[in-house]
């Protein structure tokens, strides 16, 4: 009698390992640099739409904001790859003794702008203007406009994240992102001309896959199917953003439809994620001359020491070159 109940419990047990998924997904977790928003869309869609899932991936989504160290929190473990704000930036996390690397950069332009008064055409009309500038300007590309344009350290003044200083300065400009602060300035009936760097040749991508070099490594099949699923997200937040912004509302309460709406609608007219080489290539991708473009900037900025940081250990194309989603 016992070794038929053994029999019949053996025989359940096959069933049910014979019904369960040949492998449990991994857990993946990717950190954010900011708020939840439209900017974060493609990530929010491919758990939204399950495409996750579909690479084998459990992922997990975390809020950065202004008070978070993204870097620091990946480098003691708590996220296997961030999203950088620029591969700029996380070349000089590298110089700063993080060995993170460059996977994926899912904007082909960095969004960055300076928003004027209507009065300003031009990048050359901001000479003699207040210009309202974050400390992280200094290492980005406040040297690179200055270089381009003739503008002054003298014009600069400390940016808040707050819109009222410009709002009540006809002669000041202010830095903003190009899915964001215009849209505040608009909404409050100010007009303004938005200048938006990457239009005269600055190098920069944004939104990055970042990962330490050990992630790289040791869970480059993870890796890989992270950047994959991410550009299948992107190409269907852009055709439908629905799915991701009930999740992003939900992390985000602040958010709002209109907000999203107007993000979302810039995105698209700027060809922020399917322009650029990323029409041919596919979403998400690098080159190795844009790339280059990017370290030869900081270096000739001195913002960054070539005998620290060697080019090719920032980044990897490996990962872009084989996911080759088009839009």
């Amino acid at each position: 009698m016992r070794s038929f109940a053994l029999s019949i419990a053996g025989a359940a047990a096959i069933a049910f390992l014979a019904a369960a998924p040949a492998q449990a997904e991994d857990k993946f977790t990717y950190m954010t640099n900011w708020y939840a928003q439209a900017e974060h869309g493609g990530f929010y869609q491919a758990v939204a739409q399950g495409i996750y899932k579909k690479y084998g991936l459990d992922v997990t989504i975390k809020m950065g904001g202004p008070q978070v160290n993204i870097t620091q929190m990946m480098a003691a473990g708590q996220a296997d790859c961030i999203m950088g704000s620029s591969d700029i930036q996380m070349m000089q996390v590298r110089e700063g003794g993080v060995p993170v690397v460059n996977v994926a950069a899912f904007f082909q332009k960095d969004p960055q702008v300076l928003i004027a008064h209507e009065d300003v055409k031009k990048f050359e009309d901001l000479k003699g203007k207040t210009l309202l500038i974050g400390a992280q300007a200094q290492r980005g590309y406040w040297p690179w406009l200055k270089a381009k344009f003739g503008l002054t350290d003298e014009q600069t003044r400390p940016y808040t994240f707050n819109i009222q200083p410009f709002v009540a300065d006809k002669n000041a400009a202010q830095q903003g992102y190009l899915t964001s602060e215009p849209y505040a300035i608009q909404k409050v009936g100010v007009k303004s001309t938005v200048l938006m760097f990457s239009d005269h040749g600055f190098p920069a991508y944004a939104t990055t896959v970042s990962c330490m070099e050990k992630t790289v490594k040791d869970r480059s099949k993870q890796v890989a199917a992270f950047v994959k699923a991410s550009a299948e997200g992107w190409k269907s937040y852009l055709a439908d953003p629905a799915p991701a912004n009930a999740l992003i509302k939900k992390d985000n309460p602040n958010m709002t439809d209109d907000q999203l709406a107007y993000s979302v609608a810039k995105l698209k007219e700027m060809g922020m994620v399917t322009g650029g080489d990323a029409a041919k290539l596919g979403i998400g991708v690098m080159t190795d001359a844009r790339a280059k473009a990017s370290y030869d900037f900081l270096v000739s900025a001195k913002l960054l020491d070539p005998a620290k940081v060697e080019l090719a250990k920032t980044y990897t194309t490996e990962f872009v070159k084989d996911a080759k989603v088009l839009p």
